[in-house]
């Protein structure tokens, strides 16, 4: 009955509200119940694709490997003093063992197997379980190109093969494939409780993007920003990144994509005629969330955008199709943005693909689709030859620029939706947008 419960208030989270996001411990029961799975069910199976036998994650306190956070039960707030956790799989017996070399159990999946009573030097007593497994590789988390997998730090790593028998040194491997597929990989469940996370992200972006917040002449870009914070912390959720708002309108000159990261005036006020962007996202559940739509600042006596901007729209949903048609199990991010952008070309647009992988991490683990100054591709292998795999989630982020006489010069559509890559193809998670949010709404009964 708890369990249905918990079922019950993720999927009725229509209107946003404290009531409807799960209290602290209904959270820790869910997020462990999805470890519990992992762990179990999802682990085995990526071992055995990366053809590894042993996995060893080496952690300390405040300065935790980015693998061992998404490992942690909801009660672990961190690594405690150095945390060795070490995963041995048995193909043979189809079994697998997830073990602490610890003074205490991580959570009810790994269980502690150090007495320090008897062995008091816990890196004796991890090459006692490595040499009583006898395992073919050990997989350590270093990777010159996958940052998520590379969270084994120089002093822990020289400590580790210190101590390690010289028999098994050649058997010593990077774990980055494993690594990778274990941050990206989504499980049914999870992706149950993503379609909530991305309806709470567009009920935000909604609600900001209104009446309520924004007063033309008045409310400033930052205004909105600082709002979009507040309303976060007010839900009891996270973001992971500080919101943002600009605006395109008639009189201004179209700027370099820098200007989204870094030189954006702070306190634009927002006009009527004003063209709007956000981009945001949430934390929670341990999982994010990374979203950028658009909304238009209705002039006195408009009731609709300006056939342009819907338009300009709608451009912007093609190269989303051009991309989300090409995303096909196997291909590399670069294969995958080359692709998709001669398409979008070919069709007279004018696109830029940036589209990344999302979950653990806002910017996760799995292939990289372009990035805003790399439009002819990622030369590390998260781009160059790791491939898009099904189960995973990317944030579809693109623009396309667009040429408007009316205002006598370029805009940027600029968009952002959370994707996912399953057995059957692509889907987005909770729809995309294709119209433009008005300000302020239009009152059919009353017109504007």
């Amino acid at each position: 009955m708890k369990k249905l419960f918990l079922f019950v208030c993720l999927i009725f989270i229509g209107e946003i509200n404290a009531q409807q996001i799960l209290n602290e411990k209904e959270r820790a029961q869910v997020i462990d119940e999805i470890l519990d799975d992992r762990f179990n069910n999802l682990l085995p199976e990526l071992m055995d694709a990366a053809d590894l036998d042993m996995w060893v994650v080496i952690s300390r306190e405040y300065n935790e490997d980015p693998v061992i956070k998404t490992m942690l039960p909801a009660t672990w707030l961190n690594a405690r003093r150095r945390t060795i956790l070490l995963f041995y799989r048995d193909k043979a017996k189809n079994t697998i063992e997830k073990l602490a070399i610890a003074r205490y159990n991580v959570g009810k999946n790994i269980v502690s197997a150090w007495d320090k009573e008897k062995e008091p030097n816990q890196w004796t007593r991890l090459m006692q379980l490595i040499e009583e497994r006898n395992p073919k590789k050990i997989g350590l988390n270093y990777s010159a190109d996958h940052n998520i997998a590379d969270g084994l730090v120089k002093t822990d790593y020289e400590e580790f093969m210190a101590n390690l028998p010289k028999k098994y040194s050649p058997k010593v491997v990077s774990a980055q494939e494993l690594a990778v597929r274990w941050i990206e990989t989504r499980s049914e469940r999870e992706m149950v409780i993503y379609d909530q996370l991305v309806d709470i992200t567009h009920d935000i972006i909604a609600e900001a993007f209104s009446e309520k917040v924004i007063t033309p002449g008045v409310t400033t870009t930052s205004d909105v920003e600082w709002w979009m914070r507040q309303k976060v912390t007010d839900l009891g959720l996270e973001t992971w990144f500080h919101p943002t708002i600009d605006v395109q309108r008639s009189k201004e000159e179209l700027v370099s994509h820098l200007y989204s990261f870094s030189g954006r005036p702070e306190d634009t006020v927002i006009l009527p005629g004003d063209l709007v962007h956000c981009d945001f996202g949430i934390t929670y559940l341990r999982l994010n969330t990374d979203c950028q739509e658009l909304a238009y600042v209705l002039k006195p006596e408009e009731t609709s955008a300006p056939a342009f901007l819907v338009n300009g729209l709608k451009d912007g949903n093609k190269v989303q199709d051009f991309l989300t048609a090409n995303m096909i199990k196997g291909r590399t991010g670069n294969e995958i943005l080359a692709k998709s952008l001669s398409e979008a070309k070919a069709a007279g647009l004018k696109p830029s693909i940036y589209t990344h992988p999302l979950g653990m991490y806002g910017h996760s683990a799995g292939t990289t689709i372009g990035m805003w100054d790399s439009q002819d591709g990622v030369m590390r292998d998260d781009g160059e030859n790791y491939p898009l795999n099904p189960n995973t989630v990317y944030a579809i982020e693109l623009n396309t620029t667009i040429t408007i006489p009316e205002w006598n010069r370029d805009i940027r559509i600029m968009l952002e939706e959370a994707g996912f890559y399953g057995e059957d193809g692509f889907r987005y998670v909770n729809g995309r947008q294709t119209e433009l949010l008005l300000i302020p709404r239009v009152k059919g009964h009353q017109g504007n």
